[in-house]
């Protein structure tokens, strides 16, 4: 591969240092985490990718607990594998062991930037490849482009697209060595890779590369039979680079086929001054495309139509191809294709950082071809005053944007009518680029800073790594028993993946490959989950305890960074219990479907009736009857009572899945419940022991509309719990041997009904007793059940994920065709006639005519 020039170098370490320097300072401005107090920990940062990259950490140091196909530190034990492949599959992501644990925090930040840096310097080496020009200005439209407003707005916090960031401007080179005949082996390669790191966002990419290559294709009008035989060796390209990464990408494909169902959302397009505001400085809005690329680069776009100095074919091209892009931002058919045909559960429009590149794409064309004059200048600082006016009426502005605007828009059209005045160089020529570098890198900054600030005020945040963490971790340690028993860090969690984060083998799992079994299972059970059922919660209940093994429980007091938790009770604590094995055996298995009794339910998989479920009724304050049992509105806002009976000294627990607030058994602690419409679902919670008199009077304190349903009360009596663990205990496996994903049992001799792994029969696990062959395991009311022959004295299941299989045979099949390619290539380069060194006389003396 031809070497990159000296000034191509500079301008891709310019455009590295200009991203860094104002994404870092924007941070610094809004105090942001690591230059000051505010946590950047917003959403699913928090929820979900510093957790796994703490998982991630623990695997590369060999503490974790799994391999790459299971993760059983999850969801009592979930496929590893496709969440690799979602969020970590990115070649930065090993990065984090560079790092110490407990500053994973700054791990995920340090990789942040540095993929910023690594998307800036990407898309300067495309616009120089794309045509020559001044080194600097590719630079400066590289930091644009990596600092567009998708990245500031949605990316930066979700840390896994901005791979699709870095992808687009590759595969755009890709397409370019495909219409020139070039590179066939790297392009490959960088396909495979860019679909590894991040399918999701690499399939927009491609998608807007494929049309850059269609662009160039009509520009430069090559004879018909050049211009099919470049698309044929880009899609050859694409499809062996897309089969090498096949075993990732199909695991992940069949991982979303088996995961719990989102929420589906009709598309509905924002309104026209949203969109336009979303190309200034500082405007920030959820729900619509944030198109900023910076004053600079969208004036240039704009100016790009009336640059006389351009060729027509050119300017009516690009101009075209942006204005369709953003035009198929706005159609639901458009919308469908650029997400791969399934609308996202979040923001709707993840595919915005493809339209921004082609805009800094149009940008670099106005400029290669020399600065725009006066007329070109003046007409596009026209349509960018039309533009304000109309977007004025949006409510994405922030009174900061005029400011910010105002002093970009001196600096960008100063900058740019100084530069077409005094040409390459003298004083002018300086103060031309300063004025430039100077209002790119001072309006980022400003936008990263406002949308920081912005993120905290309307999304969850979470706090970094702190003393908080560090004791849940201790306390895990201390009681590590696995895989003899499991260790729950508990249902007080600090981030939607506590497991990941502090360690320990719980129920809580969030991600977007959570099983449907997972979510079905543990929700009939009485679990809670938010995300519409993504992010499963761990479940304070003795009885599930004892059905999944949780030898130990971490008790912290509320998170005090959440503002809606109540106040700290006391310091992180643990409790024990002895329960069984993680296999256990059921002779006569109870084959009753679960019902709407999560108590009934959790007797059924126990095998042993130990809840009494009493009638109860719902009073407001007045002691009327709460119709429907409605709490949260009318009188019913102030604080309903519930009066039932209970066994003397049971254990009393709620199960009140549509019901937000608080709940408390006489004198007793509160117990927060958290429900909202479909998106939230609250646990069922213990709230004490039932005195003597075994009158239960508890008081609820809602906070918005819900209702208790019928069987709400459970009466647990503990004593037949630990009869019913310890007949389990005797019966069950007498060792247990875990790796990765392979679960090997010692059953007792004469062992029959069905042995029950305490795990989620999600797709994949295979297994075998004694010496019959592996067959897929049976289900137990959710778990991996497996029937037994008389003579059977041991288990063994072993997990091979969906897809992985016929992955790999594609991958192999793509890298033999790969192979076979080059060394057709290289054979044919070897029998190619060497052109001749010298020349003969009757060459010179024709050559001299």
């Amino acid at each position: 591969m031809k070497a990159i020039s000296r000034p191509g170098r500079a301008a891709c370490l310019l455009a590295a240092v200009l991203t860094v320097t104002a994404f870092c300072a924007g941070d610094a401005l809004a105090r942001s985490y690591p230059f000051g107090p505010r946590t950047r920990s917003v959403n699913d940062l928090g929820n979900q990718f510093v957790p796994f990259h703490a998982h991630l950490w623990d695997l590369l140091h060999g503490r974790a607990e799994g391999g790459l196909l299971v993760n059983w530190q999850s969801g009592y034990g979930s496929s590893f594998l496709p969440d690799l492949g979602t969020y970590l599959g990115s070649p930065f992501a090993p990065l984090v062991a560079l790092f110490p644990r407990d500053e994973i925090d700054l791990a995920v930040y340090a990789i942040t930037v540095l993929k910023l840096a690594c998307a800036a310097a990407a898309m300067t080496g495309l616009l120089l490849a794309c045509r020559p020009g001044r080194w600097w200005a590719a630079g400066l439209l590289g930091s644009s482009y990596a600092l567009c407003g998708w990245t500031l707005a949605d990316a930066d916090y979700n840390p896994m697209w901005l791979d699709g960031l870095i992808a687009l401007p590759l595969l755009c080179l890709v397409g370019e060595w495909a219409r020139t005949g070039r590179r066939r082996l790297p392009g490959v390669l960088l396909v495979a890779l860019a679909w590894t790191a991040n399918f999701y966002t690499a399939y927009m990419a491609t998608l807007g590369a494929a049309l850059v290559l269609l662009l160039r294709l009509v520009l430069t009008r090559p004879p018909r039979r050049q211009a099919l035989a470049a698309a044929g060796r880009a899609a050859l390209t694409t499809a062996l680079g897309v089969g090498l990464a096949a075993p990732l990408v199909l695991t992940v494909y069949f991982g979303t086929r088996h995961a719990y169902p989102g929420r589906v959302r009709a598309f509905a397009p924002v309104p026209a001054e949203d969109v336009l505001a979303r190309l200034l400085p500082t405007a920030y809005g959820w729900g619509s495309p944030a198109l900023y690329v910076g004053t600079t680069a969208l004036l240039l776009a704009l100016a790009l139509p009336f640059h006389r100095a351009v060729p027509g074919r050119v300017r009516a091209g690009w101009t075209a191809l942006v204005l369709l892009a953003v035009l198929s931002l706005q159609w639901a058919p458009t919308h469908l294709l650029w997400h791969a045909f399934a609308t996202p559960q979040g923001s709707p429009y993840r595919q915005t950082f493809v339209v921004c590149g082609f805009l800094v794409i149009a940008a670099w064309h106005t400029l290669s071809y020399g600065p725009p004059g006066p007329r070109a200048l003046g007409l596009a600082a026209g349509l960018f005053a039309l533009i304000t006016a109309l977007a004025g009426r949006s409510t994405v502005l922030r009174p900061l944007t005029w400011p910010v605007l105002l002093l970009a828009v001196a600096g960008a059209l100063g900058g740019l009518a100084l530069l077409a005045r005094a040409g390459r160089r003298g004083p002018l020529a300086g103060l031309a680029v300063a004025l430039l570098l100077g209002a790119q890198a001072g309006e980022s900054a400003a936008t990263t800073a406002v949308t920081t600030r912005l993120h905290l005020a309307h999304l969850d945040d979470y706090a970094p790594w702190g003393e908080r963490q560090e004791r849940q971790s201790a306390l895990i340690a201390e009681a590590d028993g696995w895989p003899r028993r499991r260790t729950d860090p508990g249902r007080e969690q600090t981030v939607g993946n506590d497991p990941l984060l502090v360690g320990g083998e719980g129920a809580q799992y969030y991600s977007s490959l959570t099983s449907d079994v997972l979510s079905r299972t543990l929700t009939a059970l009485g679990g809670g989950w938010t995300s519409r059922g993504r992010s499963v919660q761990s479940l304070d209940n003795a009885v599930t305890d004892v059905i999944f093994s949780v030898g130990a429980r971490v008790h912290s007091p509320p998170d005090p960074h959440q503002r809606h938790s109540p106040p700290a009770t006391g310091p992180a604590h643990l409790t024990r219990r002895d329960v069984p094995p993680l296999v256990t055996v059921r002779p006569r298995p109870d084959t009753r479907p679960f019902g709407d009794s999560p108590y009934r339910n959790q007797e059924i998989l126990l095998g042993s009736r130990v809840y009494t479920v009493p009638g109860f009724t719902v009073r407001d304050d007045s002691g009327r009857p709460l119709p429907y049992r409605r709490t949260g509105s009318g009188t019913a806002r102030t604080r309903p009572v519930i009066t039932a009976r209970c066994p003397t000294g049971t254990q009393v627990h709620l199960w009140a899945p549509h019901f937000s607030g608080t709940a408390r058994l006489a004198d007793g602690a509160a117990t927060l419940f958290t429900s909202k419409d479909t998106r939230n679902r609250a646990a069922m919670a213990p709230l004490g022991t039932a005195p003597a008199s075994g009158r239960l009077t508890i008081r609820l304190t809602p906070t918005r509309p819900g209702r208790i349903p019928p069987g709400a009360i459970g009466c647990l009596d503990t004593g037949r719990l630990r009869t019913a663990a310890a007949r389990l205990t005797a019966g069950g496996a007498s060792g247990v041997t875990v790796s990765d994903g392979t679960v090997h049992a010692r059953l007792p001799a004469g062992s029959r009904g069905i042995a029950v792994l305490a795990a989620p029969r999600i797709a994949g696990w295979r297994c075998a007793a004694g010496n019959a062959p592996e067959r897929p395991a049976g289900e137990y009311h959710g778990l991996i059940a497996v029937p037994l022959d008389p003579g059977s004295t041991s288990l063994t299941c072993t997990f091979h994920p969906p897809g992985l299989r016929l992955g790999t045979a594609v991958g192999g099949a793509a890298l033999l065709v790969l192979a076979v390619l080059t060394a057709g290539s290289a054979l044919r380069r070897r029998r190619a006639p060497v052109p001749p060194t010298t020349t003969s006389p009757r060459e010179r003396a024709t050559s001299a005519h």
